[in-house]
C-alpha cells in the first residue's frame, strides 16, 4: 500500500517532468548571459510563449519596443515585455511544433520545434533547410 500511495504521488512529477510549461531563462548565444524569461503556458490545445522578464543594461530601454518587426506583424511597434513570441505550437510525440518563434531583436518569425532535454528547454528556429537551437534554463 505504502509502494502504491509513493508511485501515485510521484506520477504529476513523472508526466510534468517533461512538459514546457513554465518560466524559462533564454540564454544569450553570444555572451551566454541571461536576457530573458519567457513563460510558456497553454491554451486550448496549443503552447504559447510571452516575455515576463529582459535583463537590461543600465543605459539600455528596460521594456524596449520591437521596432525591428515587420510592418505587417501585430507585434511592430509594441512592448516586448508581454509579447506572445512563441505561438500555435502543438503536441506531437515528445516535441512541440508546427508554431512559430519571434526573435524581437532582428524582427524575424522563424517555424519552431520545442523539446526538453534533462532540466533545459531545447528551442529550435527553422529558417528554409538551416536551423540553431538554443537551450533555455528553468527561470526560478
Amino acid at each position: 500500500m505504502k509502494t502504491l500511495i509513493a508511485l501515485l504521488t510521484l506520477v504529476p512529477f513523472l508526466v510534468n517532468g517533461q512538459s514546457i510549461v513554465g518560466k524559462w531563462t533564454t540564454i544569450d548565444d553570444n555572451s551566454g548571459k541571461e536576457k530573458s524569461v519567457v513563460e510558456i503556458f497553454e491554451k486550448s490545445g496549443k503552447y504559447f510563449g510571452k516575455v515576463t522578464k529582459l535583463f537590461r543594461g543600465p543605459d539600455e530601454d528596460p521594456d524596449p519596443v520591437c521596432d525591428e518587426c515587420e510592418s505587417d506583424d501585430p507585434r511592430y511597434k509594441k512592448k516586448i515585455i508581454g509579447m506572445e513570441i512563441i505561438r500555435d505550437m502543438r503536441k506531437s510525440g515528445d516535441e512541440y511544433a508546427h508554431g512559430d518563434i519571434l526573435d524581437p531583436e532582428n524582427g524575424k518569425v522563424y517555424k519552431c520545434k520545442l523539446w526538453v532535454e534533462g532540466s533545459e528547454l531545447k528551442v529550435r528556429g527553422y529558417w528554409g533547410p538551416f536551423f540553431r537551437t538554443q537551450s533555455w534554463k528553468k527561470a526560478q
